[in-house]
């Protein structure tokens, strides 16, 4: 679950200090700087270097209760899945970029298509037909022509 978060900041914004947030996730503020030790979330800081958490921390810090109180992981474990979910949603994302790029560059290839073709077909028009192309193994006699004067 994540908090509401205050006028004119998202979800990442890191504005609860450490009082708030350990009261928001119903944890000892002795735990929070505990899992920011081991990684397991990291606020963001103050300019005077003080601990600032955002509403994502918030639910991450639920998130993290939930394994260890209700499914039984340990805190190494819950870095593990923590870090493979991150790894998972910067996966997602890149490939959602990927799919795009991959979008206008067959975009950007149906137009170079549509171009060449233009000009294959301008080239073909502007031909003179005074030579006529003979299929291959047919019969061929060279005539010459000289007009009469």
């Amino acid at each position: 679950m994540i908090p509401p978060t205050p006028p004119g900041a998202d979800q990442d914004t890191p504005v609860f200090v450490i009082s708030v947030a350990a009261e928001l996730a119903g944890l000892h503020a002795q735990t929070l700087r505990s899992y920011d030790r081991m990684g397991l979330v990291s606020p963001g800081r103050s300019s005077g270097g003080g601990r600032r958490y955002s509403a994502r921390d918030i639910a991450l810090l639920h998130e993290v209760q939930r394994l260890s109180q209700d499914q039984g992981v340990n805190l190494a474990g819950i870095k593990r899945i923590i870090d493979l979910e991150n790894q998972v949603r910067a996966l997602r994302s890149r490939l959602t970029e990927l799919a795009a790029e991959l979008e206008k560059a067959r975009t950007e290839l149906a137009a170079a298509q549509a171009v060449a073709e233009h000009t294959a077909a301008a080239v073909h028009a502007s031909y003179r037909r005074d030579l006529v192309p003979v299929r291959p193994g047919a019969a061929a006699a060279l005539v010459i022509w000289r007009p009469s004067r």
